[in-house]
């Protein structure tokens, strides 16, 4: 099953109708979904650098995603990566993104 936000209408809908968890690299979009699985998006925007690191950015939050199975229930989700989020290391990245699906699971 294919659990990736491809449509724009699919993500300006998750950032009107979402709630918002910040942490300090990254903003978390949630949205509860109308079917029994998730989507998840993944948006970085041009103030994150030139193509090759938004890329890699993008790669990086996908398989963090993917090793540690965070979304669990029924819910669309899109992640949105703030400036200097390309900076930091995968570790602390990977910290980051499991606190922030951690606090919107807990608020839900």
């Amino acid at each position: 099953m294919d659990h990736r936000l491809k449509k724009d209408k699919q993500f300006s809908y998750i950032y009107r109708k979402g709630k918002r968890y910040n942490s300090e690299h990254l903003t978390l979009f949630s949205v509860e979904s109308r079917f029994k699985n998730f989507k998840i998006g993944y948006a970085v925007s041009k103030k994150i650098g030139k193509a090759n690191k938004r890329n890699k950015l993008k790669r990086r939050l996908k398989e963090i995603v993917r090793r540690k199975n965070l979304p669990k229930d029924y819910f669309n989700y899109v992640i949105m990566a703030r400036p200097g989020a390309a900076e930091i290391d995968f570790l602390t990245l990977q910290e980051e993104v499991k606190k922030i699906f951690k606090v919107a699971s807990i608020k839900k």
